[in-house]
């Protein structure tokens, strides 16, 4: 593609400029390749600006900066390149949102099962669904994951998927999470979404929202941007529920679900055991029993988003809920690694999602026997839910250790006191304290009876530590099977 015509309706100056043939974009000098723009994007903890001599050394032909640079290459100069790098890539990727069924989910927790859960509804009716998240992506529920960095990619990385779903593997269907980060920093711009569904809206990321009102607002822009005969999800028993209908344009279809309040899909009479939950579906048209091998209450509302969704695809709602009746969950969400007792890996990181995962182990918690929970909390993130995180695992658990998760560039110890801010008891026996998150795990054991139900919360998936000088290889459900054998 030509530079002019790359960058024909954006606002910009032009400096030396020379109507090369561009091949590739890139905002990283150490991978630029020759043919491409190298996108000087500003970041927190960097300025691409500073990249640019290497960028060219590795073959940049021009450059797309915010202010004029001392070099002979193209320059295309605009007031933000980190909002503008959404429109060139689009336009370089030639729109390829415009030609997919393309559903975006957000919501603090939740989004990564709820992805799953709609990709697997799309195979059952014997469409082809592709699925971008936390994971990375993948063109089936069977295919393996694929560069997983962000929860939601880069906008020259998501065009680029986007265009090699539809175009090399034939696929009109995609679902895909959407953080609040990418919607704020428009990693999603000039992506033309036919349906958005929201999980929940509960404390996370006020690091960098800052407040409650400003993690909205980045939601809010999934629903806002949304056209004419698309649709959105929303969680009627959500305390921001309301809030989104009312951001919602004229003409999009609205589909709500819940348990606690009038919602258009509901579940009634909900059960659980040690083999998943149970209940009663009720729709507009029918009421039919579903029972699901995944367990606890947010995974009620995940099957509900995703039934919703189904609805609003016009895909049969009885033949949905079919297809979710033997999906056990995706990995470390609410993962089960080891029996007797029964040991659950989860990602909950926020207040919302330990309180979810602890009340779900209640649950399946035998009379008599001990809820057990080991978490910690991230460094470099919002420091005002860890005493919130330390007065939930003591209210709701019977025992508790709290341990290091990712530190980053924060000493483990601070983090640690900041949660026992929130712990009132002093009793030894209930709350352990262990820093070393390998031997936080090796305390479980010795803790904990047969019949025990263990939660090791905040890290899921991850199979990776991030210190303060390097990252290592960790992973709590290898740690976990190693230590209860």
């Amino acid at each position: 593609m030509k530079l002019d015509e790359l960058v024909e309706n954006i606002d910009c100056e032009k400096i030396n400029f020379e109507n090369v043939e561009i091949t590739g974009l890139s905002y990283n000098s150490k991978t630029t390749k020759k043919g491409d723009i190298f996108i000087c994007l500003v970041g927190e903890y960097t300025d691409g600006h500073k990249y640019i001599q290497s960028a060219e050394e590795n073959g940049a032909v021009a450059l797309f900066t915010e202010k004029k640079v001392d070099s002979n290459l193209p320059q295309v100069i605009v007031d933000s390149t980190r909002y503008k790098i959404a429109d060139i890539a689009d336009k370089f990727y030639n729109s390829p949102s415009k030609e997919l069924n393309l559903i975006g989910v957000t919501g603090t927790n939740g989004k990564t099962t709820v992805t799953h859960l709609i990709q697997k509804i799309f195979e059952s009716v014997n469409q082809k669904c592709a699925l971008i998240g936390t994971l990375g992506y993948k063109l089936s529920s069977n295919d393996i994951y694929k560069e997983a960095k962000h929860t939601t990619p880069q906008a020259p990385e998501l065009q680029r998927v986007l265009r090699q779903i539809r175009t090399e593997n034939n696929i009109d269907n995609v679902v895909m999470e959407v953080s609040s980060h990418s919607l704020e920093q428009r990693r999603v711009g000039n992506c033309d979404f036919n349906g958005a569904v929201i999980t929940n809206l509960t404390q996370d990321h006020l690091d960098y929202h800052i407040t409650m009102d400003k993690y909205f607002e980045a939601k809010a822009i999934l629903f806002e941007n949304l056209k004419e005969n698309s649709f959105a999800v929303l969680n009627s028993d959500d305390a921001y529920c309301q809030r989104f209908k009312d951001i919602i344009p004229y003409g999009v279809k609205i589909l709500t679900y819940g348990i606690k309040n009038n919602a258009d899909i509901m579940a009634k009479n909900i059960e659980f055991t040690g083999d998943g939950a149970r209940f009663t579906l009720k729709s507009k048209d029918e009421e039919f029993d579903v029972s699901l091998h995944m367990n606890g209450m947010f995974s009620v509302y995940n099957v509900l988003a995703a039934l919703a969704t189904a609805v609003a695809q016009n895909i049969d709602i009885k033949e949905a809920a079919k297809s979710l009746e033997n999906v056990k969950g995706v990995a470390g969400r609410f993962e089960i690694v080891h029996k007797n007792p029964i040991v659950i890996v989860d990602y909950a990181h926020t207040p919302d999602g330990l309180e979810n995962v602890l009340k779900a182990g209640r649950e399946i918690t035998p009379k008599g026997a001990n809820l057990i929970c080991l978490f910690g909390c991230g460094g470099d993130r919002d420091a005002t839910k860890r005493p919130k995180m330390g007065a939930i695992a003591e209210k709701l658990a019977d025992k508790i250790v709290v341990t290091s998760d990712n530190p980053r560039s924060e000493d483990p110890e601070q983090i640690i006191f900041d949660i026992m801010a929130g712990v009132k008891s002093v009793d030894t026996e209930k709350v352990i304290v262990e820093s070393d998150r390998g031997k936080a795990i090796e305390i479980l054991k010795n803790i904990s009876k047969d019949n025990d139900v263990i939660i090791i919360a905040g890290k899921g998936h991850e199979d990776y530590q991030i210190l303060k000088d390097k990252t290592i290889h960790f992973d709590d459900r290898e740690q976990a099977k190693k230590v209860f054998g």
